[in-house]
């Protein structure tokens, strides 16, 4: 600093000049809004039902473009993914009357497959965008979507109603209003939740891409240009080597956006984890540490905070985020009479209308086929969960209470948990051909491919996380052996291995539905079961089968959840939570 009556310092005249870093972050984001805007006239093409393509090209050259097509329709669908889960999640969790309708229909949306969205979807977003292919890009999305919120939305919904009584207190002394409560308060408590589950979402949703982009409804089949159409036309005409390059292709992907935005975001998101002891081995990101070097995102960040000093003193109209500590019992006895009643009728009334439909057209003994075919898949399921415990516990406790070990193999579990395992089923499908194997067993192997690796990373987490003081007291108490297991390392891991459980089951039996009928070539396997039996309402645009086929499915998933996952659930939190 320049003292009175003396001229300052060179430097202070002089502008910063450009880092290399900044030129680094610069030349990225150029990049990336020069691809937006080349995709962008794409997404609006002239597009006739009659006269779409069924299938894409399989030309080397356009490659890059259907990888840029197919991951711009995932970051768009994981963003309207966070959208709604900020919404349904905070509904959910804030209104205890609409609680006790949201939490079940979200319990049945997610035992919905994603082809029993797009029969209903394909036609609405056609008729919504005429002559534009912005109409199909919609439906596919949409159908991305399905396969991605509703984990999350379950994920952010338990960090909210788990917040500590302090932190609601806190925003009461502060008085701070419901729009600035969600941002300081709900959003950083469920930040890394939201992140580790909407990697998992994320991932899962790369096995539903050729479903989404290469759609057989109604009787039709439209291909959208991307990886997933691609892997889906090389696959139809037995290509193995095409189908090798997409898989090459694919794992390029996976890693990259692993690499590029998953490993940030959760390295990013540990800044808001609250504990009284700092951990030693936090994840780390190149791309994070690269980021906060540099000065672009504080350059950003600059013109939007009036924008959002502005917001919060206008939100201020829709009150406080306080709640009433004491209310009328009679008159809340009475408003919860009426809002059940209500509900009921409504659920009654649909349910008579489907019903109706139903009988009306193929008739109510169409249910009693259905639910054996359900019962046939929910063997499957069950074989896969026994058969992925008994390999994957042992393999998944072994990675996470070795930190050497965790560091390696964590991100390869991660890879292999995003990889969309249906590009593997052309060579399953030739080995089955080729040794006789029915589709009825093969199938289980299938479900196995996209399923098994959700059980696998929880209970990864679910080891890695296990105190060092209490690995310290099993190993200075010599407890070792199967003593060590069942009194120690199992009840560790046990809830997070629920956690991957439901999710593998959920995901088997979305998988049902590509891995009971499959198509190589000239050959056409099929298996008896209900994935089979929606997948062929559905390319038929036979309504009143789809409808049984979800309905039945729905039954089952959200039973098993009811009678069995909920329980397991429960058991985890009141006597093995750590």
């Amino acid at each position: 600093m320049a003292r009175e009556g003396e001229y300052p310092s060179r430097g202070v005249w002089t502008r910063p000049r450009p880092r290399g870093i900044d030129i680094l972050v610069t030349g990225a984001l150029i990049a990336l809004l020069y691809g937006l805007l080349r995709l962008a006239p794409s997404l609006n093409a002239p597009f006739l039902p009659q006269q779409a393509p069924a299938t894409v090209s399989t030309d080397l050259a356009d490659l890059p473009s259907y990888a840029a097509r197919s991951l711009l329709r995932m970051f768009i669908a994981l963003l309207a993914s966070v959208l709604f889960t900020f919404v349904y999640a905070t509904a959910a969790a804030r209104m205890k009357r609409a609680e006790k309708v949201l939490l079940p229909v979200l319990d049945i949306l997610q035992s919905v497959p994603v082809l029993g969205f797009l029969s209903v979807t394909v036609t609405a977003f056609i008729n919504l965008f005429p002559g534009s292919i912005l109409g199909l890009e919609c439906a596919s999305i949409f159908a991305i979507f399905t396969s991605m919120a509703w984990n999350m939305t379950f994920a952010f919904y338990a960090s909210l109603t788990a917040q500590p009584h302090e932190l609601d207190e806190a925003a009461r002394v502060m008085r701070l209003t419901k729009w600035q409560r969600f941002w300081r308060l709900d959003v950083p408590s469920g930040t890394i939740p939201l992140v580790w589950n909407g990697m998992m979402s994320f991932g899962g949703a790369w096995f539903f891409l050729a479903a989404s982009e290469s759609i057989s409804v109604l009787g039709h089949h439209y291909a959208l240009p991307g990886m997933g159409s691609y892997a889906a036309t090389a696959i139809a005409a037995g290509d193995l080597g095409q189908v090798g390059i997409a898989i090459a292709v694919m794992t390029v992907m996976v890693i990259g956006v692993n690499v590029l935005f998953w490993r940030p975001m959760v390295a990013w998101s540990e800044r808001f984890r609250v504990e009284e002891a700092e951990a030693a081995d936090r994840p780390r990101s190149v791309v994070l540490d690269v980021l906060r070097r540099s000065s672009l995102p504080e350059l950003a960040a600059r013109p939007l905070r009036p924008v959002g000093r502005a917001l919060d003193r206008g939100t201020r109209v829709f009150g406080l985020a306080e709640h009433p500590l004491a209310r009328a019992t009679a008159r809340e006895r009475t408003g919860d009479v009426f809002f059940a009643g209500a509900v009921a009728a409504a659920v009654v009334y649909g349910a008579w209308r489907a019903f109706d439909y139903i009988h009306t057209t193929v008739g109510l003994g169409e249910f009693g086929h259905a639910f054996w075919l359900g019962a046939l898949t929910f063997g499957r399921v069950v074989a896969l969960l026994v058969a992925a415990t008994a390999v994957w516990v042992p393999v998944g406790v072994w990675i996470g209470m070795n930190p050497k070990v965790t560091r390696f193999a964590q991100p390869v579990v991660q890879v292999l948990a995003s990889f969309p395992a249906n590009f593997l089923f052309p060579f399953a499908t030739a080995a089955f051909v080729a040794l006789g194997i029915s589709l009825d067993f093969g199938s289980i192997l299938l479900m196995a491919l996209g399923a098994q690796w959700y059980i696998l990373f929880n209970v990864v987490a679910g080891a890695s996380a296990i105190p060092t003081d209490l690995r310290e007291a099993m190993t200075g108490f010599q407890v070792r052996g199967r003593l060590r297991w069942r009194a120690f390392i199992l009840p560790a891991v046990f809830p997070s291995y629920v956690t991957g459980g439901i999710t593998a089951a959920g995901g088997a039996w979305n998988a049902s539905i590509v891995a009971e009928v499959v198509d190589y070539g000239a050959h056409h396997l099929t298996a008896t079961g209900l994935g089979a039996y929606i997948t062929d309402a559905t390319a038929t645009g036979a309504f009143p089968r789809i409808l049984v086929g979800i309905t039945v499915m729905s039954v089952y998933v959200v039973a098993l959840n009811r009678l069995l996952w909920r329980r397991l659930y429960r058991l985890a939190d009141t006597r093995y939570a750590l």
